[in-house]
Formats: C-alpha cells, sequence, structure tokens
C-alpha cells in the first residue's frame, strides 16, 4: 500500500527532527564537557579530602601537555599531596605565608601555593580527558568554598586560563575557575581530620563520592534525549495512523 502525501512528509520531517535534536543535545553537553573542574565538587569543613583536578581536552588538533593550579592564599592548605600521574612530571611549589597558620598544635609559616603537572609523553589527547588527584587539608572551617584557577596549555602554545569567577545568580563564565564546595561537617564529626590526616582523607574521599550529586551536564543530556525520544515517537504514532487509514 503507498503513503498518502502527509505520510511522505512526515516520513521526509524524522530525519530532520531527530537531527535537530540531536544537535541540540551537542550543544548543551559539548561547552560543560570542556571544563577544567574539582572532582567531587564538595568536602566537609575543617577536614582532609581527597580530590581530583579534572582536565578535558576541548581541542580538536591539539594535546594538553602542562596544568598549572594556583591554590587558595586567602585560606591556605598547610598539606597538599599529589598522587603520581602515569605520564606526568608534578611540581609543588611553596610560599611564604603572610600570615602563619596553625595545624595539629603546630604553627605553619608556608604552604604549598601552586602546583604544575608537565606532560612527559603524549599529555592528554583531543577526545580525551585526564584526572590529577590531590590530597588536601586541613580545609577551612569559615569559609563556603575554595577557589582553584587553573591554566591549560596545548602543544600548539595556546594557553586556556581558567580563572574567571561565577558570580551569583549570573550566567556562567566562559571559562570558569574550578571550585570546592565546603559543607558543614557531620554532627558526629566527620570530616574532621585525626593523626596526620590519611585516614580523614579516606573517609572525606568516601562520602564525597556518596553524596555527589548528578552534574548539570548529565541533567541537560538526559532531558533533551527525553525531547528527542518524544519527537520520534510521536511522529511515528502519526505515521502509523495514516498507514492505517490510507
Amino acid at each position: 500500500m503507498s503513503k498518502t502525501p502527509s505520510a511522505r512528509r512526515i516520513a521526509r520531517r524524522l530525519p530532520v527532527l531527530g537531527g535537530i535534536a540531536a544537535g541540540s543535545v551537542l550543544l548543551l553537553a559539548g561547552p560543560a564537557f570542556a571544563h577544567v573542574t574539582v572532582q567531587p565538587g564538595s568536602a566537609p569543613k575543617g577536614g582532609f579530602a581527597t580530590v581530583s583536578i579534572k582536565v578535558p581536552n576541548e581541542k580538536d588538533n591539539a594535546s594538553t601537555v602542562k596544568v598549572e593550579v594556583a591554590l587558595p592564599t586567602d585560606h591556605p592548605l598547610a598539606s597538599v599531596m599529589p598522587e603520581p600521574v602515569p605520564g606526568w612530571k608534578v611540581d609543588v611549589t611553596k610560599s611564604k605565608l603572610a600570615k602563619p597558620i596553625e595545624m595539629e598544635g603546630e604553627k605553619i609559616n608556608e604552604a604549598p601555593s601552586k602546583i604544575t603537572w608537565t606532560a612527559d609523553g603524549k599529555g592528554i589527547e583531543p577526545g580525551q580527558f585526564q584526572q590529577f588527584p590531590l590530597s588536601v587539608g586541613q580545609l577551612p572551617n569559615d569559609v563556603d568554598q575554595l577557589v582553584f584557577k587553573a591554566l591549560q596549555t596545548y602543544d600548539n602554545k595556546e594557553v586556556v586560563r581558567w580563572i574567571e569567577p561565577a558570580k551569583p545568580g549570573g550566567p556562567e563564565p566562559e571559562n570558569p575557575a574550578p571550585v570546592l564546595k565546603l559543607t558543614a561537617a557531620g554532627a558526629d564529626g566527620s570530616g574532621q581530620s585525626s593523626g596526620d590526616g590519611k585516614d580523614g582523607a579516606k573517609s572525606d574521599t568516601a562520602k564525597n563520592a556518596a553524596d555527589a550529586s548528578p552534574s548539570d551536564t548529565t541533567a541537560r543530556v538526559l532531558a533533551v534525549a527525553g525531547i528527542v525520544v518524544g519527537i520520534v515517537g510521536v511522529a511515528f504514532g502519526v505515521l502509523a495512523g495514516r498507514r492505517r487509514n490510507a
């Protein structure tokens, strides 16, 4: 049985509708995937935590060969220990503090101020990302977030500066600085460090992994995917009805 003119028009439009919807998915998901971020995005105040600097490659024709992260100086972290990453050399720069801080009963006069990872291989190639784990602490109690400004250098000498602050209620900057949100420690004292901080870092890592909420990017992709399914389903329903009536 031949298709009616309306059915033929719907059939021709299906690929277009699907292409538009799929394009919307890529449009929404693409920019968010390219951000340099801190993972997980939150940790309890007053303790130690293990976090990762997640660095995606946003270029099609260049590899990331160096990542520089400036550690907060307004609320310095006395302990910052990077985990070895295969294919990368790491260098921790320390700076003298204008005002000494106290940790575990000791006064600290200098603290890590910058971490630099330099590729000794291919680096982060197009279509890939790399995570750089850090054990950090002791996290402050008197602030709600820490900002880790980052520079991403490519092998074509281009540098992307992830340093723009996000304004509450405003649009997301083009190159937002990675942020670690600080949450209230549990009533049972969870998030507080003990001993040399290693146990606290491990417990915080497990808690952060359990409490981490889905990213906005995932929500956007799922929402648009639902629209795609709905559009295709309605179109096929109309087409099937036309066939039965023909």
